[in-house]
C-alpha cells in the first residue's frame, strides 16, 4: 500500500489555551468520562515496528454513547441559554453524533430532533430512538444538512453542528489534553478524520500541551474532504461518501474546523476499507475490542502507510465502536490478512 500522504501548511494561532480546555473540562465534570489509555505491546506489534515504536491506544470507544462525541455536543449545549434549552436542538448525523446530542438532551433537560441517513448503520438509528429522541430518516447525508436547515428554521431549534465552530474543537481538545497527561512525550498522535473536529481540538491541545509532538490526521479514501481541502487551501466537499466508515463520512470540510486542522496537523493519510476491516480484525484479534470501521482508522494507518516511518511513543486514538453485532462480523468476515503484517 502506498503512503498517500500530504502535508499540512501552516495556519494561525490556536483560538484557546490550556487553561480554557482545563475549565471546559471541569464543567463537563462526570457527564464525560477519562477514557483509558493502554500500552498496545504484543508480538503483533513488535512484529511490525520491532523496538522502534511504543504503541499506546486511547480507548476512547468507552466513551458515553461509544464515541467521542458528547464532548463536543455538551461542550455546544452547555452553553445555550435557558430559553434555547426549552426550544430544543436539532443536528444531523450519520450516528455518533446523533447519539450524542440525543444523550447531552437528556443530560441537560431538552428535546432533540436528528435528521439521519437512511443508509446509516441500523443499530444506531435503534439507538438513538432508544435515548427518547425523534429520527428524521433522509436519503443521503447531503440531503440531510438540509432538512436540519428547515427544522431549526421552522421548530426554533438549536443546530448542534457535528464537527464545526469553536464548542465543538474546544470539547474534542479535552481528549487532547487528557492523552497529554495520560501519555508524557509523545512523539506522534494518529487521529481520524471526518469533518476534523475531532482532529481539530486534539491537535490544537497538543500544540499547546506537547509541542514537538506531531498529529497524523487519517481519513478513508472514499470520503477524504481534508486531502482536498489541504491541497486546495480552503474547505472542499465530496459528491457523494464511498466508504464503510460512515462516521468519517463528511460531505464537505468547513472553515473553523479546516483552519484549525490546517494549523496543528502535521500530515495526513489515507486508507481504503479493505484494510479498515483488516484492522478491525486486528483490534479484535489482539485487543478484543470489537470497533467501528472508524474506530480502526488510526490502526489501519499505523500499521498501513504510515508504519514504516513511525518512531518513539506513538499513540492511536479509537475513536467509537457503535456497530450492530451483524455488520461488524459482515465487515471483519470480508476482510483479509493485511499485506502490512507481513503475511
Amino acid at each position: 500500500m502506498n503512503a498517500d500522504r500530504t502535508r499540512a501548511p501552516a495556519a494561525t494561532e490556536p483560538p484557546f489555551d490550556l487553561a480554557a480546555i482545563r475549565a471546559n473540562r471541569e464543567r463537563l465534570g462526570a457527564l464525560v468520562k477519562t477514557t483509558p489509555v493502554w500500552r498496545w505491546d504484543t508480538d503483533v506489534t513488535r512484529r511490525r515496528f520491532g523496538d522502534r515504536v511504543e504503541l499506546f491506544v486511547k480507548l476512547e470507544l468507552w466513551q458515553h454513547t461509544g464515541s467521542f462525541k458528547p464532548r463536543g455536543a455538551l461542550t455546544v449545549m452547555q452553553q445555550l441559554d435557558a430559553a434555547a434549552l426549552q426550544r430544543g436542538v436539532t443536528a444531523f448525523s450519520a450516528g455518533n453524533h446523533a447519539l450524542a446530542v440525543a444523550y447531552a438532551a437528556r443530560c441537560l433537560g431538552t428535546s432533540a430532533k436528528v435528521v439521519m441517513p437512511a443508509t446509516a448503520n441500523p443499530g444506531r438509528i435503534a439507538a438513538v430512538r432508544a435515548a427518547g429522541t425523534e429520527v428524521v430518516l433522509v436519503p443521503t447525508v447531503h440531503a440531510a444538512r438540509d432538512e436540519v436547515e428547515r427544522i431549526a428554521a421552522t421548530e426554533a431549534r438549536s443546530f448542534v453542528h457535528p464537527f464545526e465552530g469553536p464548542g465543538i474543537a474546544l470539547g474534542t481538545a479535552t481528549l487532547g489534553l487528557e492523552l497529554a497527561e495520560q501519555v508524557d512525550g509523545l512523539d506522534a498522535v494518529i487521529v481520524p478524520i471526518g469533518g476534523g473536529g475531532l482532529c481539530a481540538g486534539v491537535a490544537t491541545a497538543l500544540a499547546l500541551a506537547q509541542p514537538s509532538c506531531r498529529v497524523i490526521g487519517v481519513e478513508p479514501r472514499g470520503a477524504d474532504t481534508m486531502h482536498r481541502s489541504f491541497a486546495a487551501g480552503s474547505p472542499q466537499a465530496i459528491d457523494a461518501v464511498r466508504t464503510i466508515a460512515d462516521s468519517l463520512g463528511a460531505p464537505r470540510a468547513e472553515p473553523y474546523s479546516f483552519a484549525l486542522c490546517r494549523r496543528a496537523v502535521a500530515e495526513l493519510a489515507a486508507v481504503d476499507d479493505a484494510d479498515l476491516a483488516a484492522a478491525m480484525r486486528l483490534l479484535f484479534q489482539d485487543l478484543k475490542l470489537a470497533v467501528e470501521p472508524a474506530g480502526a482508522a488510526t490502526t489501519a494507518a499505523a500499521f498501513g502507510p504510515l508504519g514504516d516511518a513511525l518512531s518513539g511513543r506513538v499513540a492511536l486514538i479509537l475513536c467509537g465502536a457503535n456497530t450492530d453485532v451483524a455488520s461488524f462480523f459482515a465487515q471483519v468476515d470480508r476482510s483479509a490478512t493485511p499485506r502490512w503484517l507481513g503475511a
